[in-house]
């Protein structure tokens, strides 16, 4: 089903369009800007260009493109990246040094220019606020992704939305993931770029696929400021919101998945040691093939939080798998009481949740991931050819 995100957000239009492997997205929008990056050491062109550019804390526009990912291409890449960001600011009327650039594909091979120009030449006029002009511009930065990923969130006076992709090399630090997320709150640029770093640590930075951390991830957002003034609480609250539903998204359709893997950690000294055991668990390979499986193998999901590097204590612990309607007790309080008939009934869902509480404090986090199949290795082991 279409859907209409970004384009509902008032000051936004975009377009895009797809030529086979190589799309092209451009969408406008004049505001404030925040953006947060991979923590790869090997770091894309685009991303070394926007973690300066996006100090000036406005942009104007943002150009995708899609099947080349300008990374690990020197000086040449960085230099194509500015002269994309000067072919849309030639085809909308904007500065360069305003424009935002992210680029996702195959690593070490360069941009093909000309028809990246074309493209833009081709997809300006087309710029829209609509459900189609929106949907042709997020299925243009897809790659392995099986579907396009919007979220909106309506609030009073205002609203945040977004869309973004991702379906493999995804890790916690952000993963081959682009987002761009748009509000039409005014907001300052610290409070944007604090209440961005807050959303993707508690979001993108918490999916899983494959443990790979890519080299172009990038997430933007742009603040018009067309609906006036906002609380800088309720603004967070709701763009951690919006990227949260991205998240999952970006989660349920990882490479050659089949489920959407939930892990939710209560009962810890610290959030950030809820996160660590979150991603700990969401990251194994024995956890996540026995989520293909439907193996209700759930001694991993215990072995695997115990090699988080968070203390807590085994024998109080306490476990339950969910299918997101029924909720079954595994172990309460280090005692086991698993029925394993209906833990696998739970693991027969879409989606399959784990509760662990470490009994070790009050606080907590969710992670998400998918499952590990044949597939997975299906698609990466031909990505290039």
């Amino acid at each position: 089903m279409k859907k209409r995100s970004i384009c509902a957000v008032s000051g936004v239009t975009a377009c895009g369009m797809k030529e086979g492997k190589f799309g092209l997205a451009l969408i406008r929008a004049s505001g404030t800007a925040a953006g947060v990056f991979t923590e790869n050491l090997v770091k894309a062109a685009p991303i070394q260009l926007m973690r300066s550019q996006i100090r000036k804390g406005r942009l104007d526009a943002v150009i995708v493109n899609s099947g080349c990912a300008n990374a690990y291409t020197g000086q040449k890449g960085y230099e194509d990246a500015v002269v994309m960001t000067g072919y849309a600011g030639s085809a909308l009327g904007v500065e360069p040094d305003r424009v935002g650039v992210a680029s996702t594909g195959v690593i070490g091979r360069y941009l093909d220019l000309p028809l990246i120009r074309r493209q833009c030449m081709e997809i300006a006029p087309g710029l829209a606020s609509s459900v189609q002009a929106e949907t042709l511009a997020a299925n243009a930065i897809m790659t392995t992704d099986l579907y396009p990923k919007h979220a909106l969130v309506e609030k009073e006076t205002f609203t945040v939305a977004g869309i973004t992709k991702g379906s493999g090399m995804i890790a916690p630090n952000m993963g081959t993931m682009l987002a761009f997320i748009y509000t039409d709150a005014e907001i300052g640029a610290k409070p944007l770029k604090e209440a961005l770093k807050l959303a993707t640590r508690r979001s993108f930075n918490r999916v899983v696929v494959d443990g790979d951390t890519s080299t172009n991830d990038i997430a933007l957002c742009t603040a018009t400021g067309e609906s006036g003034k906002v609380r800088d609480a309720e603004f967070s609250a709701a763009l951690e919101e919006c990227c949260r539903m991205l998240a999952k998204q970006i989660a349920a359709d990882g490479e050659g998945a089949t489920k959407l893997l939930e892990v939710r950690v209560t009962g810890a000294a610290k959030e950030e040691y809820a996160a660590k055991v979150a991603r700990t668990v969401i990251e194994s390979p024995l956890v996540k093939t026995a989520v293909y499986g439907e193996d209700p193998n759930w001694g991993r999901v215990v072995a695997a939080a115990g090699r988080a590097g968070v203390k807590f204590d085994p024998n109080a612990v306490s476990l339950w798998i969910s299918d997101g309607k029924n909720r079954y007790p595994l172990v309460r309080s280090g005692e086991i009481i698993a029925d394993l008939k209906k833990a696998k009934e739970a693991m027969n869902s879409k989606t399959v949740i784990f509760i662990l509480d470490l009994a070790a404090g009050k606080e907590e986090a969710t992670a998400w991931g998918c499952d590990l199949t044949e597939r997975y290795v299906e698609i990466n082991g031909r990505y290039t050819t």
